[in-house]
């Protein structure tokens, strides 16, 4: 196996997407994968406290997870036997997060798609910059 073949498929899931981060509150863990290791460090420590914080707000897991498109996920799970755990304040602080932090979770998205699924640079960013100037695509009627 190539070593290319090989850094793609670090923090890869069986569907196809992959792990940006995560972060456990039962194994008191943090992981980043290190196929992203050249993001700033200053990046990866703002990512790192969020998922801290969240987990010991909230408990559970959290992951940040990379569709196939290039959108970034924010996914929760919580042991089946775990009580403490609340779905309500889950939900919530994962709608805050991506309010507060929306233009950091667009920048990671930037960064997978261009220097992860190799997109033409020139096509993303006129497509974020009509994103980000409120442009759907669609012509008024």
């Amino acid at each position: 196996m190539s070593k290319d073949k090989k850094e793609k498929d670090i923090g890869k899931l069986p569907d196809g997407r992959i792990v940006l981060c995560g972060a456990n509150a039962y194994e008191q863990k943090y992981y980043f994968n290190p196929l992203f290791g050249k993001i700033p460090k200053s990046i990866q420590d703002e990512i790192h406290i969020v998922c801290v914080l969240f987990t010991e707000e909230v408990g559970g897991v959290i992951t940040f997870i990379f569709e196939e498109d290039g959108s970034l996920s924010i996914e929760t799970e919580a042991a089946e036997d775990d009580y403490l755990y609340d779905e309500i304040s889950s939900g919530l602080l994962i709608s805050k997060i991506r309010r507060n932090r929306q233009e950091l979770l667009s920048q990671l998205s930037l960064y997978y798609r261009i220097f992860i699924l190799h997109e033409n640079i020139d096509d993303v960013m006129a497509e974020w910059e009509a994103m980000e100037n409120g442009e759907d695509g669609e012509e008024d009627e």
